[in-house]
Order: structure tokens, then sequence, then C-alpha cells
């Protein structure tokens, strides 16, 4: 494609000058041979202008300017984005886009923060603190990408496309040098307030149409049987590592996390009719109701520590992190030859104790705490031992139907 010749230059419509001695800023836009006219939506005194700009460095003529700076700097991007994916376009074509801005369109930085006020609004009812910071760290992202790399303090959804979501990527994983997991997050993140704005009409096609990260090789995060059988039997050298252990084995046998775990007091069990000990709660992250019926691992870890604490307190819990420094020490006495985070346990509860023994996967769900299956499925992995168990099920039930004549 050959090079096309883009310039943006401003100048007062002199011949409207106000009682004030403000004249309207207009500016022309030139893309190759094409030209086309418009309105800067800006009254500059004509004592204060000189050769397409603000004189001095008064903070008028320093806002003017920067107002300015950003219309030609937005010009260059959209003509920029559109020449990527068309071949003809024209001055008239860049100005309509440009334009969007001003007429009052969505900009996309005004979009998602106040998405992100939205969904703060919603903080202890059903979305934790945790997530807003998430949605706050992607918008802080944002804004350094638009400044740094496209000179811009927003910009409007009319020229968000496949091109904008690319060089994002590619901002974070050079000039931010995050990790993979951190860059799938961020994306995901602004792909979820992009979403809202498809559903509201915004939009009309989805920018992240085709876009796919590349993922890291997925690790296996759940405990297998023999792992915890070594944790369950192996002598420890300290009694700080046994309260370690009781919490991480408590959280693999009921799924329950760490800051639910927290929170958890005596008001929270309740014993059914036919004796069996159930935990009723409120998942802080996302106040979604959960319910586990108590096995004998987690009754006798609460037992242990029964009345230990105050306040109803059902486990005396360590510090997340002083947790995960314990967890390091116990998987090397124990063998166990990965990291090993407290996180872990919620995975193997899903994915060992119950979607391997039978359980299924919306009754999982449920017990998790999760509003949808398909979170569930993202803890919840299928085993060796599972596929194995499911074939003979299989095998069984079709030998009791079919049978071949020898």
């Amino acid at each position: 494609m050959n090079q096309v010749d883009v310039k943006v230059a401003f100048y007062l419509k002199s011949n409207e000058k106000n009682a004030e001695g403000r004249c309207p800023v207009m500016g022309r836009l030139t893309v190759g041979r094409s030209e086309s006219v418009f309105s800067a939506k800006l009254s500059v005194p004509a004592s204060l202008w000189l050769s397409g700009r603000a004189k001095g460095k008064s903070t008028e003529a320093t806002a003017i300017n920067r107002q300015l700076d950003e219309y030609r700097a937005l010009a260059l991007t959209i003509y920029r984005e559109q020449s990527a994916v068309r071949e003809q376009i024209t001055a008239e074509k860049v100005k309509c886009l440009l334009l969007g801005m001003v007429a009052g369109q969505e900009t996309l930085l005004d979009y998602f923060g106040t998405y992100i006020e939205q969904f703060e609004k919603r903080v202890g009812i059903n979305r934790s603190a945790k997530s807003a910071q998430t949605y706050l760290n992607t918008y802080n992202h944002l804004v350094r990408f638009l400044s740094e790399r496209l000179r811009l303090s927003d910009i409007p959804f009319s020229v968000l496309d496949r091109s904008f979501i690319d060089k994002f990527d590619l901002y974070l994983r050079t000039e931010q040098r995050l990790a993979p997991r951190s860059i799938i997050l961020n994306m995901s993140r602004l792909h979820t307030a992009v979403n809202k704005a498809l559903a509201a009409g915004i939009i009309t096609a989805d920018p992240f149409a085709g876009y796919e990260p590349p993922r890291p090789e997925r690790k296996q995060r759940y405990l297998t049987r023999e792992e915890l059988q070594r944790l369950m039997t192996t002598p420890l050298p300290a009694s700080r590592l046994y309260l370690v252990r009781d919490l991480f084995l408590f959280s693999c046998y009921t799924g329950i996390s760490y800051g639910d775990m927290c929170r958890l007091t005596v008001e929270n069990l309740e014993i059914a009719e036919d004796e069996t000990v159930w935990i009723k709660a409120v998942r802080e992250k996302t106040g979604v109701e959960f319910e586990i019926p108590l096995l004998d691992l987690p009754q006798h870890i609460i037992d242990k520590y029964r009345d230990i604490m105050p306040d109803g307190k059902l486990l005396p819990m360590y510090g997340n992190s002083e947790l995960n420094k314990g967890l390091k020490c116990l998987a090397a006495v124990c063998g166990i030859d990965r990291k090993l985070t407290f996180h872990m346990a919620r995975h193997t509860y899903a994915t060992e104790i119950a979607l391997s023994h039978g359980v299924p996967m919306e009754t999982v769900c449920r017990m998790l705490g999760h509003s949808r299956v398909d979170t569930t499925q993202i803890y919840a992995q299928v085993t060796d031992n599972k596929i194995d168990t499911d074939t003979q099920s299989l095998d069984e039930r079709i030998a009791e139907r079919f049978t071949v004549a020898i």
C-alpha cells in the first residue's frame, strides 16, 4: 500500500469573533488528496493564537494546546487503524470517526470507569474487593497504554477494533512485562466491559473476535490420592506444621476457600435428621450460598480445635502468606516435588475428592458456591482414575444388556 500523507492543521474562524474577542477553532484534516474541515469545539482569544496554536504557557494556552494535540493524535490513530483493514480511507471518513467523541459517543475509559464504579457498589454483596481491584488494575494499564503508545487521554468505542486489542496485548507483554496468566486476566477484564457495551448497543462488532492469547501450559493444580496420603501419614518436625496441614486438609475435603474458612463459626454448622453435620455459609467473593456435608476428616479437624478460638470461630487460621510458607515446608517434608498453594486444596476437592468419586458436576458446583457450572469445570479436571472407573462402569452396564453368541 502506498504511503499516504495525513495532516491535521488548526486555524481561527476570525469572521465569527464574539464580543469577548474569542474565535472558534477549526480543524483541517488532509488524507492524501482528500480534505475535510471540522469544528474543534473550542474558542480562543484572537490575541492568544499564533501559527495554529495557542501561544504562551498560561493555564488556558496549555489546556487548549493539549486538546488540539489530542485531536491530532486521535486522527492519526484512526487513520492507521482504518488503513490496516481498508484500501480507501478518505478525510471525511476519518473526520466522522474523530467527531464521534465530540458528538457524545461513549469512550472506552469513561465507560470502563463507570463499569468499575458499578462493580464496586456490589462489593460485599455478590462481588469481592479483590475482584474489583483486578478491574482497576486493567483500567490503569489502559490509561498508560493510551498515553504512552497512542498519546491519547481516551478513545471512542467507534475506533476500537482487533488491531487495538492486539496492540494492548503486545504492550502488556513487552512494556509491562506481565506474566502470561496476568495478561489473560487483564484482557478478560477488558473483554467483560466490552461485552457489556456490545449488549447495550454502544458498539455493534466485537473487537475481540478471533483474539486468543497464548496460554501457558496448564499445570496440575490438584493433589493425587498418593500425595494426600503422604500429607496425612508423614510425621512432621514442628507443631505449627501440623496446624498448617490440618487447615490445608480441611479445605481439601470440603472445598472451602481460605477467605471463607476464616469467616466460619459454630453457627455455620447444622446437624441434619440423619446426624450428618453440614457446613452452610455464603461465599465472601460472590455472595452465593454453599452447603457441604462433612466427611470424617474435616469433622475430626473441627473437633480437634474446638473452643480454641474466641467469638465462636471454627478454626485457628494463619495468615495466607504464612500458610503458603508452611505448605512449602510441608511439601519438602512429605516428598511432594512441586509448589503447594492453599488454593490447590479447592481444586483437589473438586477433582480428586468429588468428581473422581462420581459426584455430578452440578452438585460440585453447588458445594463450591459457584453461580455457574462452567466455573466449576475450571476447577474440576477429569483424572485417569475417573476415566478408568467410568469405563469399568460402562463396561458392566453394556455387559448386562448385550450378549454375543459364540
